[in-house]
């Protein structure tokens, strides 16, 4: 699917994109987060590269709610939730109107959905997990970030994903309100 199509599956208004901006303009915008009683704004900023489109998060955004609507039709999606203030990061794949498979990073064991041990085989060769598919494979000390990193590259191998760096940040894409009323004029 578009970028475009990405955008209104999440809830967006074709019609209301702004020009392009990076995160920092992103991080301008009058973006509330929580309002007492009622939904906050959420917002994105939507992009394609290697074939997939994406789309970055901000705010009370809709992507880990309408994940099952956002993959009807045959359409594959892979939702990466970074979760800074309550670990473990999420990630979650679905295809075709349903979560096939689910884990924590770093708590790939405990795994969800319709297919819950489809990426076993990719974890076990990524020396994620051991063969048996439960037990965690224990490498010793570690520098931080390197279990996290075997797994995303596990993921990333398998779906054939490539998010450049430059898209979380300096990359201008169109941005989109999802939810709520933000005001989406760059100050």
């Amino acid at each position: 699917m578009t970028p475009e199509e990405l955008a209104r599956r999440m809830g967006a208004d074709p019609a209301t994109a702004t020009e392009p901006i990076s995160d920092s303009e992103i991080r301008d915008l009058d973006i509330e987060v929580y309002r007492p009683g009622d939904e906050g704004d959420g917002v994105i900023r939507v992009g394609a590269c290697a074939g997939w489109s994406f789309a970055i998060e901000y705010g009370d955004s809709t992507g880990g709610e309408l994940i099952t609507e956002i993959a009807r039709d045959e359409v594959e999606v892979v939702h990466f939730r970074p979760m800074p203030e309550q670990q473990p990061a999420l990630l979650d794949y679905a295809r075709d109107g349903a979560v096939l498979c689910g884990f924590g990073l770093g708590e790939e064991r405990w795994r969800w959905g319709r297919e819950p041990d489809l990426l076993v085989p990719d974890l076990v060769a990524a020396g994620v997990l051991e063969a048996d598919g439960v037990t965690t494979r224990s490498r010793g000390p570690e520098p931080d970030g390197t279990a996290r990193r075997r797994t995303l590259g596990a993921v990333e191998q398998r779906f054939g994903l490539s998010l450049p760096r430059d898209a979380l940040g300096g990359l201008r894409l169109l941005a989109y309100a999802v939810r709520g009323t933000p005001d989406m004029a760059l100050r």
